[in-house]
């Protein structure tokens, strides 16, 4: 018997499941509320972002988690990041509240975290290995 490879390249593909369009980008439904972080409450402790990295990252002028992608993550995920949050910071809410909360966030003044401001001088500690002044 002998085999076209050339079929290869002539047969129709297998149609697929049919696309909306609205479908996220790692699989699964669109679900029924957004996740948010409220940046001004936000103490920068990275653990959103640790759990689940496709939807959240640490913003590198503020120090600050911001959730980047709906889609990103299970929803299990997502709640898990939640749940570890230690100043409740992250919220479910209807995606019709999403431009609305943004708009608050751009008009409230953030300082950067972990950066010195005139209230909390820069502490200076003794290099390694190095004499500590009496």
């Amino acid at each position: 018997m002998v085999i076209n490879p050339g079929l290869a390249f002539s047969a129709p593909a297998a149609a697929g499941p049919a696309t909306s369009g609205r479908e996220p980008v790692l699989g699964g439904t669109l679900r029924q509320k957004a996740v948010w972080v409220d940046e001004a409450v936000c103490i920068g402790c990275r653990y959103c972002a640790n759990v689940a990295a496709n939807t959240f990252v640490v913003e590198p002028d503020w120090g600050r988690s911001r959730a980047i992608r709906q889609d990103g993550d299970s929803t299990e995920r997502i709640q898990e990041a939640i749940d570890t949050c230690p100043v409740d910071c992250i919220h479910w809410v209807s995606y019709e509240q999403l431009p609305e909360l943004e708009e608050q966030s751009r008009q409230q003044e953030l300082l950067p975290l972990g950066l010195p401001t005139p209230a909390r001088p820069r502490r200076t500690l003794p290099r390694a290995g190095g004499a500590v002044a009496p």
